[in-house]
C-alpha cells in the first residue's frame, strides 16, 4: 500500500495586503465583522464599525503597519512564510509525502484558497494547525470556522484533524524557556493578547491556558513567584478585558521599584504589529517615561529551530 499524502494547513490570523488605509480598512472590516471576535448584535455593531471604527482606526493602523512593513510584506506574513518553508523542508528531508500550505482567517492567503490547494493536490488527509498555542474562541475557533467555510464548496472532503491547542506541549515550553535569559534583578513579564473578560466567564479556556504556559516556563527556568508576572495586552473597546493590563502594569512597575523588565509574548507564534510596535516600541517608551531603566522585548519563536521542531512533532503525532 502506498504512503498516504498528507496535507498540512498552518493557520494564523492574517494581515492587510498593503500598509495603506484602504487595505487596512478592508482587512479590519473582515476581521472585526467576525462574531467570534466581536459578538455584539450584528446590526448595531455593523453601524458602529462602518461609520465610527473603520474611518477612525484605518488611517492610524495603516501608519503603524508602515513602521514595521518590509519588502516581504507584513512581519506576520513574512515569518509565517518562513515557518511554512521550514516545516515543508523538514518533511522533504525526511522523505515524507507531505505538502504544507499557509492560510489566514482574514486577508490573504485565505483559508479557503489554502484548503482548495490541498484538495487539488489530492491529499489523503489534512492536518490543521492553528498557530495559537493557547486556545481561544476568538482565534482558534475562528480558524475552525474559516476552514469549515473552505470545505463548503468541496465535494471530495478528505479526513482531517484539527489541533486544538499546544499551550503545555513540552517542546513548545522548552523552546520558550530556551529563548529566555534574564539579567540580574530583571523581572519577566508574560504578555498575552487579551480577550473580553465576559468571554472567559462564559467558558473560554484562554486564561487558563495562558497561566499554565507561564507556570510551566517559569518552572523550567527555576524562577520564583517574585521573578515573573502575567498580563494581557491589546484591549479594544469599552468592555472590561482580562486583567491586569500590560500597558498599565508596565507604567506602574517603576513606582513599585521594578526598573528592569524583560517582556515575552508566548501567545504569538510570529512577531507582528502587536509585538513589534505595541510591545517592543510603544510600551517600552511608556515604561521608560514612567521611570524604568531597562526594557527588553524577547522575540517570538518565529521560525527558530526550536519552534519548528515543536511544530513538526505536533504534526507527526497525528500522521
Amino acid at each position: 500500500m502506498s504512503e498516504q499524502k498528507i496535507g498540512i494547513l498552518l493557520a494564523n490570523l492574517g494581515t492587510p495586503d498593503e500598509p495603506t488605509p484602504s487595505a487596512v480598512k478592508r482587512y479590519l472590516k473582515q476581521f472585526l465583522s467576525d462574531p467570534r471576535v466581536i459578538d455584539l448584535p450584528k446590526l448595531k455593531w455593523q453601524a458602529i464599525l462602518n461609520f465610527i471604527v473603520l474611518p477612525k482606526r484605518s488611517p492610524k493602523v495603516a501608519k503603524l503597519y508602515q513602521s514595521v512593513w518590509s519588502e516581504d510584506g507584513s512581519p506576520l506574513l513574512a515569518i509565517s512564510r518562513q515557518q511554512q518553508r521550514a516545516v515543508q523542508h523538514y518533511f522533504d528531508v525526511k522523505g515524507k509525502n507531505v505538502v504544507v500550505e499557509l492560510g489566514m482567517s482574514y486577508g490573504n492567503p485565505s483559508m479557503e484558497s489554502a484548503t482548495d490547494s490541498l484538495i487539488k493536490q489530492n491529499v489523503d488527509k489534512i492536518i490543521v494547525l492553528p498557530l495559537y498555542p493557547q486556545y481561544s474562541s476568538t482565534t482558534t475557533a475562528s480558524v475552525l470556522d474559516a476552514f469549515a467555510n473552505g470545505l463548503k464548496s468541496q465535494r471530495n472532503i478528505v479526513p482531517f484533524e484539527f489541533i486544538h491547542s499546544y499551550h503545555n506541549d513540552p517542546l513548545y515550553i522548552q523552546a520558550l524557556a530556551n529563548s529566555i535569559a534574564l539579567d540580574p534583578d530583571e523581572l519577566l513579564l508574560f504578555s498575552f493578547h487579551g480577550i473580553p473578560k465576559r468571554y472567559a466567564d462564559e467558558g473560554d479556556f484562554y486564561p487558563k491556558h495562558c497561566y499554565e504556559t507561564a507556570e510551566l516556563v517559569t518552572e523550567k527556568l527555576g524562577l520564583t513567584k517574585e521573578q515573573w508576572l502575567l498580563s494581557f495586552q491589546s484591549r479594544f473597546g469599552d468592555e472590561e478585558w482580562l486583567q491586569p493590563y500590560t500597558d498599565e502594569t508596565l507604567e506602574e512597575f517603576p513606582k513599585k521599584g521594578i526598573k528592569k523588565v524583560a517582556v515575552i509574548c508566548p501567545g504569538f507564534s510570529a512577531d507582528c504589529l502587536e509585538t513589534l510596535e505595541e510591545i517592543a516600541e510603544e510600551n517600552k517608551e511608556n515604561f521608560e517615561h514612567a521611570g524604568g531603566e531597562s526594557y527588553r522585548y524577547i522575540p517570538a519563536l518565529n521560525a527558530t529551530g526550536d519552534h519548528i521542531k515543536a511544530l513538526v512533532k505536533l504534526l507527526e503525532a497525528r500522521m
